[in-house]
This record gives structure tokens, C-alpha cells and sequence, in this order.
């Protein structure tokens, strides 16, 4: 249930299909920086791929002391690890003469890269659809709320208005009665009848 007053934003097709297109923008990214980095002498260079492996093993690791324990990070540890595998991915492909073992080492990190990122996808949807259901509740219960309320001053009106009209016409049917020719209080006490209260009286 969405309130009247609720603004309604519609996202853009980019803001939707975005973060489904990044894992594979960042591994091309990496292939295509790592290609480059072949060109201009990377290619056959042992100390570039001692570096590359050492900073990918680093990576690694931070990322497995992240997720050990309690107090592990997941997001931190996630970050390690594609760290590290892009670190990988970038090392061979600058190292290596031709195309097919980056390009596989590509597909592979693409495909890994989706696989955890789908992870993080169905967690966050679960949240969000929890949390649109917290508030389509919230929203029922509030909804509910002003109806009870509207009802009970709908019903005060209506008692107030019911009470203001029988005084009207209580009034109105003194008056009239007042004006009837050879009306005579006193008599009808005489006869039994109830006596009226002395401000009615007085007001007669």
C-alpha cells in the first residue's frame, strides 16, 4: 500500500543494470590494463611476476585472516580475494606471449566474481523485501489507526450534532407551547402533571 502523499522514484535503467554489468567491467578492465602492461614489457618478465604473485598470495591472505573468527568481515575478506584474483589475472596476462591462457584466466575470474557477487545479491534482496514488508505493515497498521480514529470522531460528531438537535427542538417545542392561547403553568401543576424546573419558568 503506497500513501497518497508517498513519492514514488522510478530508477533509471543504468542504475538497475549497472551493478550486474560490474564484476565483468572490472575483470575486463584488468585484462585489458594487463594486455597493455604486456606491450610495453611485461611479457617474459620474471620480476614482474614474482611482484604480481607475491601482491596476489598477500591478497590471499588478508583476505583469509578477514574471514577467520567471529569478528570477521565478510565485505573485507570479499575484497581481498577479488583483489587478489585480479592481481592473479593481471600477472599472467602480463607475463604471457599470447591470448588463450589470459583469456581463460579471464573467464574463470568473470565467472568467480558473479558467483559471489550473487551472493551478495540474494542477501541484499532478502533485506530489501523484509524491509518493504516491515513498512507495507507499518504502513496497514498507521492505515488502520486514522480509519479507528476517523470512525470515533465521525461518531462524536454525529452524537454532538444528535444532542444540539433535540435541544433545538426542545426548545422550540416550550416556545410553541408557551404561545398556545390560555397556556397556564400553574394549572397544569394543579392537575398533577410535572413541575417545570423555575429557570424554565422564569425563561416562559
Amino acid at each position: 500500500m503506497t500513501l497518497p502523499n508517498e513519492p514514488i522514484v522510478a530508477r533509471h535503467w543504468l542504475a538497475l543494470a549497472a551493478p550486474k554489468a560490474a564484476p565483468a567491467l572490472a575483470t575486463t578492465t584488468v585484462l585489458a590494463l594487463a594486455r597493455i602492461w604486456n606491450a610495453n614489457g611485461a611479457e617474459h618478465s620474471v620480476g614482474n611476476a614474482v611482484l604480481m604473485t607475491a601482491l596476489s598470495l598477500a591478497a590471499a591472505g588478508a583476505g583469509a585472516c578477514a574471514s577467520i573468527g567471529r569478528a570477521g568481515d565478510p565485505v573485507i575478506a570479499g575484497t581481498a580475494f577479488a583483489a587478489s584474483g585480479s592481481l592473479a589475472l593481471a600477472g599472467v596476462a602480463g607475463y604471457a606471449d599470447g591470448m588463450p591462457l589470459p583469456l581463460l584466466l579471464w573467464a574463470l575470474a568473470t565467472t568467480g566474481a558473479y558467483a559471489l557477487a550473487a551472493r551478495y545479491w540474494r542477501t541484499e534482496r532478502r533485506e530489501r523485501l523484509a524491509h518493504e514488508r516491515h513498512m507495507s505493515d507499518r504502513r496497514e497498521e498507521r492505515a488502520h489507526v486514522e480509519r479507528v480514529e476517523t470512525l470515533r470522531a465521525t461518531a462524536q460528531v454525529e452524537v454532538a450534532r444528535s444532542g444540539a438537535a433535540y435541544a433545538e427542538q426542545l426548545a422550540a417545542a416550550l416556545v410553541a407551547r408557551a404561545a398556545l392561547p390560555g397556556y397556564d403553568p400553574t394549572a397544569l401543576e394543579h392537575t398533577g402533571l410535572p413541575q417545570l424546573p423555575t429557570a424554565e419558568r422564569n425563561t416562559l
